[in-house]
This record gives structure tokens, C-alpha cells and sequence, in this order.
């Protein structure tokens, strides 16, 4: 049991190193894009799947009410709490849809989307970025591996260059907190 724990651990803290070693520059520009979405009167659009519809839940809620210290509430949406939204879409249009379509009534020009995924190929992720760069949003993507399709579309990418869907997942959370951190000092 105790190798299983050294073992995760390790993990977990190479991964960290990538991150800390390669990332910074991007997270710094994706906190910059965010930053000015939010003092230009836009907003931020989160999504993802799965664990990455968790991530974008609790990035959203850090935003909307507070991450540490006490600000005004900031206008973010996560995509994926509408499951009426999400099963309709799913249902009458196709489950790669699901993001695109709630894009297409709610993204306006200047917002910003933070697209999460871990393997950077989720068809209804990339689809949701492509309705976004349309609609003349700007693109965060949390994503990992090599980034897969999404990564060439987006404006920051942070890509966390690992195998493992936890240890994308666990840096990707970390990634979210330290942006929080960041928009928080802004306002």
C-alpha cells in the first residue's frame, strides 16, 4: 500500500514540475485574457467533460462567488449544470452539440472560454471552441497529452504534457486556482 502511495505521489509531483518548469508564461496569459474579458464587461463560458465539467463547475463558482478574498461577484457560466440544456441538445441535435449550441446563445463577442480537456481531441470540447473563435471569443484551453485538435485554436493553451487522465486532472485544478488568484488581485 505504502509503494502505491510513493508511487502516485511521484507522479503527481513530476507532472507538477512540468508545470512549473514549461507553464507559467501560459497560465500568466491566460489570466491576462480573463482579466481583460471581465474588465471589458464580458464574461467567462467553462466546459468540459466528465472530471473537466467538475473542473469548470468549481472554477466558475470560485469566480462567481469568491476564491480568497472578498470581491464582487464575477460573471462566469459553466456549461455543463444545465442538464435539461444538456439532454435536449443531446437528444434532438447530437451530443457533440451540447457546448456549440449553448455557445451559439450565449457567447458574444469579448467573452472568454476556458475549454477543459484532458485529451485535447473531445469532439463536443472542439466543437465548442470553434462556435467560440466565431463568435469572436477568446480561448483558454486546459488541456493534456500534446493538446490534441484543440490546441491550435486556442489563445492560451496550458497543456499538461502527461498520459495520465488524474495527473492532467490534478493540474488542471491547480492551473484553475492559481488563474482564480491572479483575477482576484485585478479586482
Amino acid at each position: 500500500m505504502i509503494e502505491i502511495i510513493d508511487r502516485e505521489l511521484q507522479a503527481h509531483q513530476r507532472a507538477f514540475e512540468q508545470v512549473v518548469e514549461e507553464l507559467r508564461f501560459h497560465i500568466y496569459t491566460a489570466s491576462v485574457l480573463c482579466t481583460e474579458t471581465l474588465k471589458n464587461g464580458g464574461k467567462i463560458l467553462l466546459f468540459g467533460n466528465g472530471g473537466s465539467a467538475a473542473d469548470a463547475q468549481h472554477i466558475a463558482a470560485e469566480l462567481v462567488g469568491r476564491f480568497q478574498r472578498e470581491r464582487r461577484a464575477l460573471p462566469a457560466i459553466a456549461l455543463t449544470t444545465d442538464t435539461s440544456a444538456l439532454t435536449a441538445i443531446a437528444n434532438d441535435y447530437d451530443f457533440s452539440q451540447i457546448f456549440a449550441r449553448q455557445l451559439e446563445g450565449l457567447a458574444q463577442k469579448g467573452d472568454t472560454v476556458i475549454a477543459i480537456s484532458t485529451s485535447g481531441e473531445s469532439e463536443n470540447v472542439l466543437r465548442g471552441v470553434e462556435v467560440a473563435r466565431s463568435r469572436g471569443c477568446k480561448v483558454v484551453g486546459l488541456l493534456g497529452r500534446d493538446g490534441g485538435r484543440i490546441k491550435d485554436l486556442c489563445d492560451a493553451a496550458i497543456v499538461v504534457a502527461h498520459h495520465q487522465t488524474a495527473r492532467i486532472q490534478e493540474m488542471h485544478i491547480m492551473v484553475g486556482h492559481i488563474i482564480c488568484a491572479l483575477i482576484d488581485e485585478q479586482f
